[in-house]
């Protein structure tokens, strides 16, 4: 065979890999959302915080930066685009706390203050600038639990107290009372997602004893019942909705727009991660979106007023984050590939 046949052989041996390459390219580039870099956090980088939103303001608190565990409060104007610090949260400065809001008020309770897990409770009022310690959680004091504020109540449970744990328990402003609810079906997990759309909770992702979890669970406030909904990874055996998931992760972060979820971040083994995925609930189909644009990283945080979502702060490794980024999911980046 001359020089010039062999060229034109292995020519149209590659001609269908050239053509399957360049189709891919294509469908990353169909991926719908972009990110931008928004004004970055004045406060230390960090990973870890809690955050809850109010209104059109979302709040960062506490956290670890590496070297110490921090228990300051910055407020995040996303109107502005600016970064305002409020009183300090008073409680033992944490890292692995969780956070939530319920009528116009802020909620932080559990985590690791470097010695002990903790259980304690505290309420953050917007209008004075000031806490109020409330009753104590009265779980089992513990650290990566999950935590959401639900048609007038907040809802703390699962997490880590040496053990993993699904126990659930509403709290009640109005009486500064808990109780416990019932457990979380499926598997006990800590590091998991939770978002509200509704007046309907969802709670997906963590991990169990090395295992990154894969049932996804929704809970009902009026019947006080979870239903478990399609799992999050390739585990149906007829169909194909599912060929292409690869959402499971742990503390991963969430937030809401125009009542479509996103979640984005997180790690899963030794990977951190960004890519972004988007669930619709009136189909419980999940569609891999365009993915985070700043460094990949785990334990960030978010912000949502139901219109806009933000992701600032985590960590990749010994570095921590002060970066904050806006999803715009009706946009196509064109700069990403």
């Amino acid at each position: 065979m001359t020089a010039q046949k062999r060229f034109l052989f292995f020519l149209i041996i590659l001609f269908p890999l050239l053509i399957s390459s360049c189709g891919d390219d294509d469908d990353e580039e169909d991926l719908i959302g972009k990110w931008y870099r928004v004004s970055d956090f004045d406060g230390l980088a960090r990973g870890d915080a809690s955050s809850f939103t109010i209104g059109n303001k979302g709040y960062l608190v506490c956290g670890y930066d590496a070297k110490k565990r921090l228990s300051d409060l910055w407020e995040y104007d996303m109107d502005m685009d600016f970064w305002t610090q409020k009183a300090g949260f008073p409680g033992a400065p944490r890292n692995s706390a969780v956070a939530f809001a319920i009528n116009g008020k802020g909620y932080l309770g559990t985590g690791f203050d470097g010695v002990d897990y903790l259980n304690d409770f505290w309420e953050y009022n917007p209008s004075s600038d000031t806490w109020e310690q409330k009753s104590d959680f009265p779980g089992s004091a513990r650290y990566g639990a999950v935590a959401f504020g639900l048609d007038g109540k907040g809802y703390i449970g699962c997490g880590n107290d040496g053990n993993y744990l699904k126990d659930f328990y509403a709290f009640s402003p109005s009486s500064n009372s808990w109780e416990q609810i019932v457990s979380i079906g499926g598997s006990k997990r800590q590091g998991a997602t939770a978002f509200v759309i509704d007046n309907m909770a969802y709670i997906c992702c963590g991990q169990n004893n090395g295992d990154y979890i894969s049932d996804f669970w929704k809970y009902d406030p009026s019947t006080g019942l979870w239903t478990q909904l399609r799992d999050i990874s390739n585990t149906s055996s007829n169909d194909d909705y599912d060929d292409d998931y690869n959402i499971v992760r742990t503390n991963a972060v969430s937030f809401i727009i125009d009542g479509t979820a996103y979640i984005t971040c997180g790690e899963n083994n030794v990977s951190l991660r960004s890519d972004t995925w988007k669930y619709s609930p009136a189909t419980d189909l999940w569609e891999n979106v365009s993915k985070f644009k700043g460094t990949a990283r785990t334990v960030a945080v978010s912000f949502s007023n139901g219109e806009r979502g933000f992701v600032v702060s985590g960590k990749s490794g010994t570095y921590r984050f002060d970066d904050i980024w806006e999803l715009h999911p009706y946009e196509y980046d064109d700069d990403e590939y």
